[in-house]
């Protein structure tokens, strides 16, 4: 049984379609599609909520996909996203000393970087 996941926003019980995501660093609203998981600090938002998102004064607003892009991303492009945010949220005394790769999740495929995750395709 698999169960829907709804709107984040107060009162409003429809389905979520894409999840939002702050980088405070970068004073940028990531908005993309639906995560696989839902975390902690990611917020899941209905069509109609998504399409009137708007972000603090200054900050930046990053749609990922409007429906109109012609194919989905790559699964490297998604990891190249995820190694940029991740960057740019590190302490620079960080920086310097990162190097090790992600840690294997158990049997899924599936690699988790801090609160990111890459999932890989069966067919990869």
């Amino acid at each position: 049984m698999s169960l829907v996941r709804r709107c984040s926003r107060t009162a409003c019980g429809r389905p979520a379609v894409a999840t939002l995501t702050y980088v405070y660093a970068d004073s940028t609203a990531v908005l993309g599609p639906l995560a696989t998981y839902a975390e902690p600090h990611c917020y899941d938002l209905c069509a109609e909520h998504s399409e009137r998102l708007t972000a603090p004064r200054g900050w930046d607003v990053v749609r990922l996909s409007d429906g109109s892009a012609p194919s989905r991303p790559s699964g490297d492009d998604l990891e190249a996203l995820a190694n940029a945010v991740r960057e740019a949220a590190r302490p620079p005394e960080r920086a310097a000393e990162a190097g090790g790769a992600g840690q294997k999740g158990p049997s899924t495929g599936e690699t988790r970087r801090g609160h990111l995750r890459v999932l890989r395709s069966p067919d990869s």
